[in-house]
């Protein structure tokens, strides 16, 4: 019988018992609560806060509503799994930023992000927003893991505190280049000349002036070379133009707004070249651009990012993209993976201290991702087994034609549609 008990009947019966204190019988009350309660819960650690920084209003919205999804997913599977281990079990908490679509806004969210104490910041998709997000990140030496921004200005400038984990412009046009005479080649060399297509910002003239330099060594005469802003409002001048040159293929490098308007001009006026043959296009690697408009899709190929077919987690994390009715697109398997490499990371680290956050990136050997690459391996902080693939728009879906090791099908060049 508990103290409290005898006290209650005590004072009901007055029968005398021993004198107890008022501490002695506080004591007693916890003791007794405590018996008959579930254990109280130990102090949960810190969180671990982690920036997303992704454009989810303006030009580039779809874009970063999608790899605001595949980071949200990585940063719910990593809780669910038991947080960060090395940490006590620290769940990830999101700090996201909205860069709006300009890097500006990408500074400015950068800043906010550091003074909430954020110990490191994925994402910034555009290559603008993530070269100014990444140096405002490097005034406090705060790790940033770029998900998508290709220029590779962004990796060039002795940022230590900066790491790509995808391809940059440099490896996309080696390994487009590469695939295009290949088949140009198995079909007979039907292509000879080009005109390319291209945004104005720091991706598309990159990639314009490497695509200038190389498209001649291997044979082709490049007719034109069209650049246009973001966001363009009307391409028919653009269409025109290739109309008027009538070149065998089309390179365009934009992002998805324009090439889908260009491509639906393009098939309104009946312009159709051998091949559209894309460079990290914002729109051919889009299952949204496939359903929405199949036949301007139709044929269309794409050297860029993508998620490795025969890997689990691809499977898995498709499935989840799809119940939430997100279209499949590179941004989601690679923000999901860019943060399972940041989380990592401070595994690794044992610490959100940024110094040894930026020290277990630059070890890193991550091989947790959905992509097409080996372990993870930095130098001057590029990802060097990152590696684009070559796909193409065939019914309605998209498959994978190059590399040869997991494609999906043969290309169909030249394309008659």
């Amino acid at each position: 019988m508990t103290i409290i008990n005898q006290e209650i009947i005590r004072m009901s019966t007055n029968i005398t018992l021993p004198a107890v204190s008022r501490r002695t019988l506080l004591g007693a009350t916890a003791a007794t609560a405590t018996l008959g309660m579930p254990a109280i819960l130990r102090a949960q650690p810190a969180p671990v806060k982690l920036g997303i920084l992704q454009p989810i209003t303006g030009a580039l919205a779809q874009d970063g509503d999608l790899g605001r999804f595949g980071a949200v997913t990585a940063i719910e599977e990593i809780n669910a799994a038991g947080g960060i281990k090395s940490l006590g079990g620290a769940k990830i908490e999101m700090v996201f930023g909205d860069a709006r679509s300009n890097p500006e806004a990408g500074t400015q969210e950068v800043e906010r992000m550091q003074a909430e104490g954020v110990c490191a910041i994925v994402g910034g998709f555009a290559s603008p927003i993530c070269l100014a997000a990444s140096q405002a990140a490097a005034r406090y030496n705060l790790a940033y893991v770029v998900d998508v921004g290709a220029a590779d200005a962004i990796v060039t400038r002795g940022l230590t505190n900066t790491f790509r984990f995808g391809p940059g412009i440099g490896i996309v046009t080696k390994t487009a280049l590469a695939n295009l005479v290949a088949l140009n080649d198995a079909a007979g060399k039907p292509a000879k000349t080009v005109v390319l297509v291209h945004e104005d910002g720091a991706f598309g003239s990159g990639l314009a002036k490497l695509m200038q330099t190389e498209l001649p060594k291997l044979g082709f005469e490049i007719l034109e070379t069209i650049p246009h802003p973001t966001p363009a409002r009307d391409m028919t001048n653009v269409a025109l133009r290739i109309r008027s040159l009538n070149p065998d293929l089309l390179i365009p490098s934009s992002y998805y707004g324009e090439f889908v308007l260009l491509a639906r001009t393009m098939q309104q006026q009946h312009i159709r070249p051998k091949g559209i043959y894309s460079v990290l296009n914002g729109a051919a690697s889009n299952f949204r651009f496939v359903k929405e408009f199949p036949e301007a899709a139709q044929g269309v190929m794409d050297c860029n990012h993508w998620a490795d077919p025969r890997k689990p987690n691809t499977a898995m994390l498709r499935k989840k993209a799809d119940e939430a009715g997100k279209a499949w697109a590179y941004n989601i398997p690679l923000n999901y993976s860019c943060v399972r490499l940041a989380a990592d990371a401070i595994e690794r680290a044992g610490s959100v201290d940024r110094e040894k956050i930026v020290a277990a990136l630059t070890a890193s050997n991550f091989a947790g991702h959905c992509m097409p690459y080996g372990a993870t391996k930095f130098e001057g902080g590029q990802n060097q087994g990152a590696q684009p693939v070559n796909l193409q728009v065939q019914g309605n879906d998209i498959k994978v034609i190059f590399p040869a090791a997991f494609a999906e099908a043969k290309a169909v060049f030249p394309f008659k549609g």
